[in-house]
């Protein structure tokens, strides 16, 4: 079955997975800070992106450096959000949550990159959003967060919320660079800018790791490299239409792992809303590739007309 699917569906499928096993290693080291992860994981990735980047013979630091910051500078916070996100709230919840972030990013796009959202995607918008509430009210929280402070579940919810907002900025920079950088080069800026940024926060809140957090901590950034690394080629090899929505894939990993290794347990409210954010964003996506292939499709002339 799998002989059937083109290269860059196979690309998206493991990158999806790749992904889950990142944020699972998250999850496995909430007792160390966050910062302190990205830290370590900072340096696996922009050793390895350097090497990747002069094995090809492309220059690592790029030519529009204003952007490639902006990306970097954005995409530190959007992780850093992310990440205690997952510490500190259900897996499948944090996940959830960051499925925002491409709303946020077309919402952002009306000022940034002069594209307007249609009609509809308001609706799916209010979808989605909606989704979260049922998800904040419906969810389990983790047991060491519930019991180290009764408003925390909230608090980190809107972290995740935060963090999706930051993650439509950095889509919106990576947009701008479209043709202008090469992907690997969009990647190196990541560890680029949040390495320095958590080495200065484990200055003031250090924890040593001791025994196997060692192997959580190399295998994070083993797992984020590749899922970068396949998500890259995913969407160089096919239509964003056709891969993208796989991302969502990732939904059904985070609920499988959180129940099997984290016993995390959700109400009827929960699974809902994660139905209703996954279905808003779904039919966003959907409804933006429809509105492109018909405008794609209209003669010159008719396109003088419409616009």
């Amino acid at each position: 079955m799998l002989n059937n699917l083109t290269p860059g569906v196979r690309q998206m499928l493991l990158s999806t997975l790749l992904f889950a096993g990142m944020n699972a290693c998250v999850k496995q080291l909430h007792h160390l800070p966050a910062l302190e992860i990205i830290f370590f994981r900072s340096i696996f990735s922009i050793v390895a992106s350097y090497v990747a980047l002069r094995r090809l013979g492309v220059a690592p630091f790029g030519n529009n450096h204003r952007l490639l910051i902006s990306r970097g500078s954005t995409g530190a916070l959007a992780l850093i959000c992310y990440f205690l996100a997952l510490q500190n709230l259900p897996l499948a919840t944090a996940v959830t949550v960051q499925y925002l972030a491409p709303i946020f990013a077309t919402v952002l796009g009306i000022w940034l990159v002069r594209e307007p959202v249609l009609g509809w995607q308001w609706v799916f918008f209010g979808l989605s959003f909606g989704g979260v509430l049922l998800v904040q009210q419906g969810g389990t929280a983790v047991a060491h967060v519930a019991q180290a402070a009764p408003g925390a579940g909230l608090l980190y919810l809107g972290i995740g919320v935060v963090g999706a907002l930051v993650s439509g900025l950095s889509y919106n920079a990576i947009r701008k660079l479209r043709g202008r950088e090469h992907p690997l080069v969009i990647v190196f800026y990541f560890p680029l800018i949040s390495l320095p940024i958590a080495a200065v926060a484990c200055l003031f809140n250090w924890q040593t790791p001791h025994g196997t957090d060692w192997l959580w901590l190399l295998a994070c950034g083993a797992f984020t490299q590749g899922a970068q690394l396949t998500m890259t080629r995913a969407y160089q090899l096919e239509r964003l239409s056709r891969v993208a929505p796989l991302n969502y894939l990732g939904m059904f990993y985070a609920l499988g792992l959180g129940y099997l290794f984290f016993a995390e347990t959700f109400g009827p409210l929960a699974y809902a809303g994660m139905a209703l954010v996954l279905l808003g964003v779904g039919l966003n996506a959907w409804y933006a590739a429809r509105a492109d292939a018909r405008a794609a499709a209209l003669p010159p002339l008719a396109e003088e007309v419409v616009v």
